[in-house]
C-alpha cells in the first residue's frame, strides 16, 4: 500500500526521476528499461531481477511492466538503436520482451532486498515524497482537505443541514446542552468510529480548531446526510408522541437509524477515504479504521497537492465572488 501511494504521487515521480537521472530508451513518451539495465542500476543480476518479477508480476504489470512484440517491439529496438544508452542485446530472434518504465524501475527498487543500491533509493524516494507534499501544502497537511474543489461548498451546505440538526435536538429531546456534543459524537462513531476528542487527539488539533474544517468533503457529505435524516426522524417521533422524547426514546431511535442499511456503503467509502488519505498525506493513523486503509489512486494527489488545489482563503473568495456575481444576475 505503501508503495502504491508513492507510485501514484506523479509529482514525486517527476522529482525522483530527476534525482535518480538514469537513462533509458525513449519509447512512446516514455523511458523504458530492460531487464539487463535494472540489473546493473541496482548491482544484481538478471535471474535476480527475474525472481522480482515472477513473485509480483500483477504489481509490476499494474506499475508499467509490459511485454512487447510485433509491430511494438520492432519500434522499440529501432529507438534503442538510436538511444544514447548502453548497447542492448536482443539476440537474434526475440519474439518479446519484457520492458519496465521508470515507475516499474522504482517498483522493482522498492521490492529488491539484497541491494544496496535500492535501500538508498528507498530512503532517498521518502525523502521526496514528504518534501513534495510539505511544498505544495506550505508545511501544513492538517488542512490539506481544503484544497478540494469541493470542499468549500460542502462545509457550507453542511451548515444548514447541521443547524436542522441543533434545532431537531432542541425542540425535541427533553436533554439539557450536553446533547448536542452526545449526538454530534454518535454521528461521528456511526461514520468512523472516532468521537470528537478522538479525532481531536489523532489529528493533533487545538481547541480552537474546528473539526468540521480538516474533513474531507466526503466525510462532511455523509455527516450531513445523518444529520438531516436525523433531524426527520426526531421530528415524526416527536409529533407522534406529542411531548419531548427522553434521552432513552432518542438513543433507541438513533440506534435504529443507523443500523439502516442503506447507510453501509457510504460509511464504508467514508472510512476509505479519511483513514487512507490521512495516512498517507497527514501520517496520521486511525486505529480504529485500520481494516480500511488503502493505497491513494493518483487522482487524488492531482485533487490534493495538484495545480487545480488551492488554499481556502482563495477558494473561499472566489465563492463569494460567485455568489455576488449570480445575485447580480451575470
Amino acid at each position: 500500500m505503501i508503495r502504491q501511494n508513492v507510485l501514484n504521487n506523479t509529482y514525486a515521480i517527476e522529482e525522483i526521476q530527476k534525482a535518480v537521472g538514469v537513462k533509458g530508451v525513449l519509447f512512446e513518451q516514455s523511458f523504458r528499461f530492460v531487464k539487463k539495465q535494472l540489473a546493473d542500476f541496482y548491482g544484481v543480476t538478471e535471474r535476480t531481477i527475474e525472481n522480482c518479477l515472477e513473485k509480483n508480476d500483477k504489481e509490476l504489470q499494474r506499475n508499467g511492466y509490459e511485454v512487447l512484440n510485433g509491430k511494438r517491439l520492432i519500434d522499440f529496438k529501432l529507438a534503442a538503436s538510436m538511444a544514447d544508452v548502453p548497447e542492448i542485446n536482443f539476440g537474434n530472434k526475440t519474439p518479446q520482451l519484457g520492458v519496465f518504465d521508470f515507475r516499474a524501475l522504482l517498483n522493482v527498487g522498492m521490492l529488491l532486498t539484497d541491494s544496496e543500491k535500492a535501500r538508498l533509493l528507498r530512503s532517498a524516494i521518502l525523502d521526496i515524497v514528504i518534501d513534495i507534499i510539505n511544498k505544495r501544502t506550505g508545511g501544513n497537511t492538517k488542512y490539506i482537505n481544503q484544497r478540494d474543489e469541493d470542499f468549500v461548498v460542502n462545509l457550507l451546505r453542511g451548515e444548514d443541514y447541521r443547524r436542522e440538526f441543533t434545532d431537531a435536538l432542541r425542540d425535541c429531546v427533553a436533554m439539557g446542552n450536553f446533547k448536542y456534543i452526545v449526538y454530534t459524537d454518535k454521528v461521528y462513531v456511526s461514520i468512523f468510529k472516532e468521537n470528537a476528542q478522538e479525532y481531536r487527539k489523532i489529528l493533533q488539533l487545538e481547541k480552537s480548531e474546528n473539526v468540521r474544517h480538516t474533513m474531507y468533503s466526503e466525510v462532511l457529505d455523509i455527516i450531513s446526510s445523518y444529520e438531516a435524516g436525523f433531524a426527520e426522524v426526531l421530528h415524526k417521533a416527536y409529533e407522534k408522541k406529542g411531548a419531548l422524547l427522553t434521552a432513552w426514546e432518542a438513543d433507541a431511535l438513533f440506534a435504529d437509524f443507523e443500523s439502516q442499511r442503506l447507510w453501509e456503503p457510504l460509511r464504508e467509502k467514508a472510512r476509505v477515504k479519511m483513514a487512507s488519505r490521512d495516512l498517507c498525506f497527514r501520517d496520521a493513523l486511525h486505529q480504529n479504521l485500520k481494516e480500511y486503509v488503502s493505497a491513494v489512486p493518483a487522482s487524488d494527489f492531482e485533487r490534493f497537492i495538484g495545480e487545480k488545489s488551492m488554499e481556502m482563503d482563495r477558494r473561499l473568495e472566489e465563492y463569494r465572488e460567485a455568489l455576488a456575481r449570480l445575485k447580480k444576475g451575470d
